[in-house]
């Protein structure tokens, strides 16, 4: 997951260190007089108090959880988290083209996100002609930059307006200004440079951007940091996603060969699992602060976790690694964790991903995005499944009922613990559809199709469809290149090239043959599907 290093298969784990020390090193507590400033967020411009600076001093907190905790259940508070009075990211500006509308989801809200020139800003529709229903994202931008329905033509303004409609007569009464021709807007903003939206098109939320900000996160407007960025949809739900992304005791095990982990000083097992001292404090309706041994991290609630450690420079080969440190060299290296995750609908999420760093930007400049892809693509995968069915499981026994059924006793759980409480207790153990489904989790499709890349990853990715379109023609290349080389030398007569000529042509085919099924074997593993059996690794 670490964006340090550009190998496809071996990634380094933000969440424990890489680095090796000697006891002598560990004879105090590794934050003992340590002042760890943390990035402050804000709402509506103004400090929120869950967002406040930590220090290794003691803090006075609202709520402190470690477990064993008493059962979390849904509890009725008289604060209920409003799942359409929040922001939600929706997707990267980076993977979004401004020549077609793209069809997204979020909360159950069918949207379609485009570009309007007319007024040089990202829109976002319900993605819904009013004429006969069609999706608009299936759509275009026609020449004077509105959104077009290619069913019947019909055309929008970015105001959501009907500009046209073709079929109307000119002579007739002015149809496309009537109210039901119009399409509903959605608030949208970009902030670093993501598009998000405010799930609620009605009319007094118009301006609400005015009123409440999306979460500013100031280390991703900092220009010093790189923060490449990636986006996939997931095929299990929101809150099995962020609980899984707060725990770092399963990487050793679930990731396993994928990120470096320390070893422990005491190794139980082959993958060098450790007790981890977690702690969730001022847990409120807004989200909640973690402290690991490695850092910090702040849950915003709904949808962003951002965990932050710092960064030491190994001294015998000059390298960054994300670690445990004593005394931050100078300048301050820092890296962050930032995972947004949207809910979709029942059983599907969408992550979106940044590791902004402010040492090494210079990696981040010469490697294209989906080299890093390929490994962080990796990583879900390796869970992903287990995670598929856990969810089922979680379902039958009722997500409420969470902590009765699953058995929790370490404090490496205290994130995910903390994160269930607060999704019982402010939102009543569930998301709210607004009716529009019945809870129940959808099918499950063949493992292949449940972690295909491509329609998951790929599509929505602009440098990793990039990449595939240029690789799956260079696929094409190699393979003419090979039939054209046997060709030559089969309709070639014996006496007009020489037997060396002919060898190395022969030799040639069969090199870019080769190279053709390689190539091709690469392309469907790391574009489309690459299983992980975890009894074989």
């Amino acid at each position: 997951m670490d964006v340090l290093k550009a190998s496809p298969t071996i990634v380094y784990s933000p969440y424990i260190p890489t680095t090796t020390r000697n006891k002598s090193q560990f004879s105090k507590p590794i934050f003992h007089n340590l002042n760890l400033q943390l990035p402050c967020f804000t709402r509506n411009g103004s400090k929120s108090r869950l967002f406040t600076t930590l220090s290794s001093s003691p803090i006075s907190t609202t709520e402190s959880i470690e477990p064993p905790m008493p059962e979390v259940e849904a509890e009725v508070g008289k604060e209920r988290f409003d799942w359409y009075s929040q922001w939600y990211p929706v997707m990267p500006v980076c993977d979004l083209d401004k020549r077609v509308p793209h069809g997204k989801k979020v909360l159950g809200l069918d949207l379609v996100v485009w570009w309007d020139k007319n007024e040089n800003e990202w829109k976002v529709f319900d993605d819904t002609c009013p004429h006969r229903l069609a999706p608009l994202s299936e759509g275009r931008i026609d020449q004077w930059g509105r959104l077009q329905c290619v069913y019947h033509g019909w055309c929008f303004g970015g105001n959501g307006d009907c500009k046209i409609i073709p079929q109307a007569p000119v002579d007739g009464p002015p149809v496309h200004t009537f109210k039901k021709a119009c399409v509903a807007v959605y608030p949208s903003v970009v902030q670093h440079d993501i598009v998000w939206v405010w799930p609620n098109a009605d009319p007094q939320y118009k301006d609400i951007i005015t009123k409440k900000k999306p979460p500013y996160i100031p280390v991703l407007d900092d220009p010093s940091f790189s923060k490449l960025m990636g986006n996939r949809d997931i095929p299990y739900g929101y809150e099995v996603l962020v609980e899984n992304l707060m725990d770092p005791a399963h990487v050793p095990y679930a990731h396993y060969g994928l990120m470096r982990t320390r070893t422990p000083t005491v190794k139980v097992d082959r993958e060098g699992g450790r007790p981890l001292d977690m702690k969730v404090k001022k847990l409120d309706i807004n989200g909640f602060l973690g402290k690991q041994d490695w850092g910090s991290s702040n849950f915003i609630a709904p949808c962003i976790f951002h965990a932050f450690a710092d960064v030491e420079v190994d001294q015998e080969n000059g390298s960054a690694t994300s670690s445990e440190i004593v005394k931050a060299p100078p300048p301050n290296r820092r890296l962050s964790l930032i995972f947004m995750c949207v809910p979709v609908s029942p059983g599907n999420s969408r992550l979106i991903w940044t590791f902004p760093r402010n040492f090494g930007v210079w990696i981040d400049k010469i490697v294209p995005r989906w080299i890093f892809h390929i490994g962080q693509n990796l990583i879900l995968d390796s869970d992903l499944y287990l995670l598929h069915v856990e969810e089922r499981k979680i379902m039958e026994i009722g997500a409420t009922s969470w902590q009765k059924a699953c058995f929790v006793p370490t404090k490496s759980d205290a994130l995910v613990v903390g994160f269930r409480r607060w999704f019982n207790k402010y939102a009543g153990g569930e998301i709210d559809w607004k009716g529009k489904y019945s809870g129940a989790l959808p099918p499950s499709p063949p493992r292949e199709q449940l972690m295909d890349r491509y329609w998951s990853h790929v599509v929505n990715c602009k440098s990793c469809n990039t990449a595939h379109k240029g690789l799956k023609a260079l696929e094409v290349i190699l393979q003419i290149m090979s039939v054209g080389l046997i060709g030559i030398v089969a309709v070639t007569k014996q006496n007009m090239i020489s037997m060396v000529v002919k060898t190395t042509m022969v030799s040639m085919a069969i090199v870019c043959f080769a190279a053709s099924k390689w190539l091709a074997h690469f392309i469907y593993k790391n574009f489309h599907y690459h299983d992980y059996n975890h009894a074989f690794v």
